[in-house]
């Protein structure tokens, strides 16, 4: 795999998830309170690093083979779930993840809570919701930097891609202080889920033993191969879903029988 295609699909994923925290703290800050966010997004971070630089080197330690078979089979179970949901969103059978949405919820979730502070922290709600939000979505980061970088020996790499994606979500979203409902979140999802789900039958397989013709040149067969059954799957249940919507209604065949008058109703009208 090149160090392009590497950095650019850390970068899609990451930049993913950075909206989603950003959503969050974004609602914490303009609805409670600026600081407290604040605190809490620095405490998410501050514990997010202690964890990586707490398990990062562990990671180090499993075999290799073993390495790329588990990771592997966790990338394709991510990357199905998120490829599974960009199908339904592209085909119409769930909605469109809107952030604009998600982040009035989130607005109207916190000015709702009763407020109260802790210590140096006066908003306890809001520290706290930047921390969850930051928190599991920097997880999610980090583990997309760790499993990537270290599967193809270049994190150095992994994290560039990581950090261009943060840096520029936090930028665009201090430029704007708003949700980035401008953002194609719909169709990076899609692409994440196609990269993913490439990337985890990729590994899974070499930590199983097969041998992929071309090493990793059989990722440039496998990624469009995925591609093009993700999205034809799409379009084939748009296509469904639009039939059966425009299809007449079928009249109940026992509601649509006449109805024999009965032995009274005869003989009253002789």
């Amino acid at each position: 795999m090149t160090g392009l295609v590497l950095v650019l699909t850390v970068f899609l994923a990451c930049a993913v998830e950075a909206v989603e925290a950003l959503t969050i703290v974004l609602a914490a800050g303009t609805s409670r309170n600026w600081r407290s966010a604040l605190q809490g997004t620095a405490a998410a971070v501050a514990a997010l690093a202690v964890t990586v630089a707490a398990l990062g080197p562990a990671i180090g330690l499993i075999p290799f083979q073993a390495l790329r078979l588990v990771i592997g089979a966790l990338l394709l179970v991510f990357g199905l779930q998120w490829l599974r949901k960009a199908i339904l969103r592209a085909s119409g059978y769930k909605a469109l993840h809107d952030e604009a949405d998600a982040y009035a919820k989130e607005v109207a979730s916190a000015s709702a809570a009763a407020g109260g502070g802790r210590g140096v922290v006066s908003d306890w709600y809001a520290f706290t919701l930047s921390f969850k939000g930051v928190f599991l979505e920097g997880l999610e980061v980090a583990f997309i930097v760790v499993t990537f970088g270290n599967n193809q020996g270049s994190v150095p790499l992994a994290v560039l891609g990581a950090v261009v994606a943060v840096v520029a979500v936090i930028g665009v979203g201090l430029a704007v202080r708003a949700p980035l409902a401008r953002v194609p979140e719909n169709s990076m999802k899609f692409a994440v889920g196609i990269m993913l789900t490439a990337f985890g039958t990729f590994w899974s397989a070499e930590g199983a033993g097969v041998e992929w013709p071309g090493a990793d040149a059989a990722l440039l067969v496998l990624i469009p191969a995925i591609a093009v059954l993700g999205l034809g799957t799409a379009v084939l249940m748009r296509r469904t879903k639009t039939a059966g919507a425009g299809a007449p209604a079928v009249a109940d065949p026992a509601s649509a029988a006449p109805t024999a008058p009965s032995p009274t109703a005869k003989g009253s009208l002789s």
